[in-house]
């Protein structure tokens, strides 16, 4: 289902939760190549969904995951940033933060509606339609492991890597 940016997604999938198979997806990278979820089968992906690039939040998120990448890829997890922004726009953050994970761009938020990342929040007071911060842990088969819907961009890349310790998955 397609929406328009003052309507939140309203995709059955927008309910996803453990156990259910991760949605499919194909998406640019920052070097234009197109990315597919099936493309990590067989491996351990961290899905994170983020509303723009170098901006405060999502700065320390990404720099979070950055700092915790070697660990992560140690333990077979595939680290993969989206937003709606631009490939030019990722390319710069990449750079800026020397981010050594994949950015993928969501123009159409066509995969953050599958993922139920799309929709109203809160912002300043303000009830807008926009990028619902949100991460998914998929496993080795392409199925939900965890799904974090409340997200503290200061300490999330370790709350992933206490998930998954708690999973057994470390």
């Amino acid at each position: 289902m397609r929406t328009t940016p003052t309507q939140p997604a309203t995709d059955p999938q927008a309910t996803l939760k453990a156990g259910d198979r991760a949605p499919a997806f194909s998406l640019k990278n920052t070097g234009g190549k197109t990315v597919n979820l099936s493309d990590f089968k067989g491996r351990k992906v961290a899905l994170y969904f983020y509303p723009k690039d170098d901006t405060p939040g999502c700065t320390k998120e990404a720099c979070g995951f950055r700092d915790d990448f070697a660990v992560l890829k140690a333990r077979g997890v595939e680290v993969i940033g989206v937003s709606a922004d631009n490939q030019a726009s990722h390319q710069k953050f990449t750079e800026k933060y020397s981010l050594p994970f994949t950015l993928l761009s969501d123009p159409d938020h066509q995969v953050m509606e599958k993922y139920g990342a799309w929709g109203e929040k809160n912002m300043y007071g303000k009830k807008v339609i926009g990028v619902l911060r949100s991460t998914f842990i998929i496993d080795e088969q392409g199925r939900i492991a965890h799904v974090f819907r409340k997200v503290k961009t200061d300490t999330h890349s370790q709350d992933v890597l206490a998930k998954l310790d708690q999973l057994g998955e470390s």
